[in-house]
């Protein structure tokens, strides 16, 4: 089966963001967090992890700042309640990060989290373990779906550690 999106990824990032699995129109139209309703982009830049508002279209240019991206879930799409569990492939993440080294690994939201970390409960923020060796934060979701629970300050937080 293949990848729904590809990750973006190389050695030496100093951020890696990791969510569940691409969302629907994700998928439909080939490019990371989409979804106009999605707080992605605009969040990256007001936190000041990108310089300017990126549109989906110019993920790669993530890389450009040393921020790459993944998800748990590469071969399935679509809200969490609606993954196959069986579609997490743990096993692919850890061997992503385990090669390409990043400073950290922050999960956008708490599912990707308790699914890589193996938790039932995770809270957001720095984890008090790692993941394949890398420092480990959580953060919450930026989907429109997750709305009710946003915070961006623990995106601040983490834009403070990676500079």
């Amino acid at each position: 089966m293949s990848d729904v999106l590809p990750d973006l990824l190389r050695p030496g990032l100093r951020l890696v963001l990791c969510g569940s699995a691409a969302g629907r129109e994700s998928a439909r139209v080939g490019v990371p967090y989409a979804h106009p309703g999605n707080r992605f982009w605009r969040t990256l830049a007001e936190v000041g992890l990108t310089p300017r508002r990126l549109e989906p279209g110019e993920a790669a240019q993530l890389l450009v700042f040393g921020i790459g991206l993944t998800d748990v879930c590469k071969t399935a799409s679509g809200a969490d309640r609606d993954l196959p569990r069986d579609a997490d492939d743990v096993d692919r993440l850890r061997a992503s990060i385990e090669r390409e080294r990043p400073e950290v690994l922050a999960f956008v939201g708490k599912r990707a989290a308790q699914v890589a970390l193996g938790r039932r409960r995770v809270k957001v923020g720095p984890q008090d373990v790692r993941f394949a060796g890398v420092e480990t934060w959580v953060l919450p979701s930026t989907s429109g779906l997750a709305s009710g629970v946003w915070d961006i300050e623990p995106w601040r937080a983490l834009a403070a550690r990676v500079g």
